[in-house]
């Protein structure tokens, strides 16, 4: 008789968070085929959150910090995966620009240090979660994105810039087994919980393609199991719930809110206290290549709209929301968060002209935003962003034309006189328009649509890199444009 194969052992970060506890919830319900390690910092939410797992078997909780190598060290060491999924997010993180790179980007680097460690580094597996926030506002008629997109923080984004060197150094870590996973705007059925001023930050003519977070759970633990190709590993995939999980903005609140009695958008704010510009999200062109290797969606709009009101509290299942004055939600609920210090209204009562440029454009832009009965522009047909190269082809196909082709197109030139075909993994040197030179891999540039490390948020001198850049340009127009360079 074949003995049953050896567990694996999976060490999970960021289990006490939304995508995290869906992660942990899927691993524990396939204890027979995992060993789970966590890495928590002792807090009494940590403590409360991972209270049910304390004495459970086949489960270790390692209670510590990302950025003391030696916790991670300790969790690394005897691991067969890395799920690492932790990471101080937006708005928090761009309150301490410094403490969010010290947890982003350090814990990435602790990471990457303790599985080089191991005496076969290879054999590990790290699934590390990127963001749709590294490609920025993308709004119509740009709003069909896919991996290799130009990387383009929105202004002030912390978070964004955080992750864009964290996806950076996995990248170019040498490992054998890797991926990125740029996670999207993550739907949980306790939405009324995350009711913060950030919910204007958005425009109302976004466009997003969302995924809950049973679906993100089942996705980190389907991409631990043995039958995953080995062709899945070394590449960045946009995550996304696909077809049915595409929406506009206010089409998704009033979605929410109306299955929670609360009401359409129109009657609970004005349109003027939501920003014209400068968050992310988009609808994807690629999302679906990491549903063919994962298999993980099953909710679509529908399902997670019935999700949210059964989860809802008691109080608006029984109906009760119906009965609650619109006039006060708008105004004791909806304009008061708006007026938040990280609100809109408060950015144009206090004039505050950094945050209304960023997000308005001028204090006159705001003044002429219309009201709710102009409707939204339908968005246009999908129109692919163009890589400077013919992305169609296979990464064995590449070569040293293609990335001086790229090069070319992002302003800059390949300096390398040679390239293996197809060794897209192995660094060339490189100049940006601004005269900076730099080593990156052919994968990092061409896939993935990173470029010069130096021209990298902050600052966010984005309408100077565009005037030089076309590549860029692309998702940041300028007056006067420069011309797409023929490749």
């Amino acid at each position: 008789m074949a003995s049953a194969p050896a567990k694996q052992t999976v060490f999970l970060t960021g289990a006490t968070g939304s995508m995290g506890s869906a992660t942990l919830r899927e691993l524990m319900n396939r204890r027979d085929r995992f060993d789970i390690v966590i890495l928590a910092r002792d807090s009494k939410h940590g403590r409360r959150s991972l209270r049910r797992y304390a004495n459970e078997p086949g489960i270790r909780i390692v209670w510590g910090d990302l950025r003391d190598y030696d916790a991670v060290l300790e969790c690394v060491t005897g691991a067969d995966y890395v799920l690492h999924i932790a990471a101080l997010i937006s708005p928090a993180a761009d309150r301490d620009p410094v403490l969010t790179d010290q947890i982003n980007v350090g814990s990435v680097r602790n990471i990457l240090t303790a599985i080089r460690a191991q005496p076969d580094p290879d054999a590990i597996r790290l699934v590390n979660i990127g963001s749709v926030a590294l490609t920025g506002s993308r709004l119509p008629p740009i709003h069909w994105g896919r991996v290799g997109d130009p990387i383009a923080p929105a202004l002030g984004d912390h978070y964004a810039v955080s992750k864009t060197e964290a996806e950076r150094l996995v990248i170019e870590s040498g490992l054998l087994h890797w991926v990125s996973l740029r996670q999207t705007f993550i739907c949980i059925p306790r939405l009324l919980s995350l009711l913060h001023p950030i919910l204007f930050h958005q425009p109302v003519n976004t466009l997003f393609e969302f995924v809950t977070a049973r679906d993100s759970g089942r996705l980190m633990a389907n991409a631990c199991e043995v039958d995953v190709p080995e062709k899945f590993w070394r590449h960045v995939y946009n995550i996304g719930g696909g077809e049915t999980c595409r929406v506009g903005y206010v089409e998704y609140l009033d979605r929410i809110f109306g299955a929670l009695g609360l009401g359409a958008l129109s009657s609970l704010t004005e349109r003027k206290w939501f920003a014209l510009k400068n968050f992310h999200c988009q609808w994807y062109l690629d999302s679906d290549v990491l549903e063919e290797f994962l298999h993980f969606r099953r909710d679509g709009f529908d399902e997670y709209v019935a999700h949210v009101k059964a989860s809802a509290p008691w109080y608006l299942r029984l109906g009760l929301g119906r009965i609650i004055p619109r006039m006060l939600i708008r105004n004791i609920v909806m304009k008061r968060m708006a007026r938040q210090p990280e609100g809109p209204l408060h950015w144009v009562e206090t004039a505050d002209h950094d945050r209304i440029d960023a997000f308005f454009g001028s204090r006159e832009q705001w003044e002429q935003i219309p009201g709710w009965d102009e409707p939204i522009p339908a968005p246009p047909p999908a129109a692919p962003l163009d890589h400077g190269f013919d992305d169609a082809l296979p990464d064995g196909e590449l070569g040293l034309g293609h990335a001086r082709s790229a090069a070319q197109f992002r302003g800059g030139e390949c300096l390398s006189d040679a390239m293996q075909s197809g060794a897209v993994y192995s660094p060339l040197t490189w100049r940006c328009a601004r005269g900076h030179e730099f080593q990156a891999t052919p994968y990092l540039v061409l896939r993935a649509g990173h470029w010069c490390p130096e021209c990298e948020a902050p600052p966010w001198d984005y309408d100077e890199r565009a005037a030089v850049n076309p590549f860029f340009a692309q998702v940041w127009p300028v007056d006067d444009a420069p011309t797409v360079v023929e490749h």
